[in-house]
């Protein structure tokens, strides 16, 4: 297989499928030094004119570090059978591991950032605007549970500069 490069405004999918059922792994970095996650929150759509992505990272995670420090991340859609890979990733950190080794996923570069061989697909995003998520902004109280013990979010909204299907 091999990726190829599609147009963002010809992609089928359903982002509540596709993120929140499927889940996908945010990675930084280059392929010398990245580190992915496993996330499961995020939307897709159209701001500023642009069509974007919004993801979501604690401020705890090792990748937030990353996606700090760098303009870029990709978003990694992989097959319903490499579902342990994204369970393994969520569940381990990069500070104590390294997960494409313990899982087998092959890094590759992308348009200047990393993402992985086994992915179907894969969105290459460029950060537009950042900001930490305020529980005193939050109008719901429900919403503290999610931060009971762990930290806050950090929110990314960023432009999909690119879209690889792998087929």
């Amino acid at each position: 297989m091999a990726f190829v490069k599609t147009e963002v405004e010809k992609l089928t999918l359903n982002p509540f499928t596709k993120i929140g059922k499927e889940w996908f792994l945010l990675t930084s970095g280059t392929p010398d030094c990245y580190n992915t996650m496993t996330a499961s929150w995020g939307q897709m759509g159209v701001l500023w004119g642009k069509n974007v992505l919004t993801a979501y990272v604690r401020t705890s995670r090792k990748t937030f570090e990353l996606v700090e420090q760098n303009n870029l991340f990709t978003v990694s859609f992989l097959p319903q059978a490499d579902r342990p890979i994204l369970q393994f990733c969520g569940s381990h950190s990069g500070r104590d591991c390294d997960k494409a080794k313990e899982t087998g996923l092959i890094p590759v570069g992308l348009d200047g950032s990393t993402a992985f061989e086994q992915a179907s697909l894969v969105l290459v995003c460029r950060k537009l605007y950042a900001a930490p998520l305020d529980m005193k902004q939050a109008v719901d109280p429900a919403i503290a549970s999610f931060y009971e013990k762990d930290a806050m979010h950090h929110m990314y909204i960023a432009e999909i500069l690119s879209a690889y299907e792998n087929k």
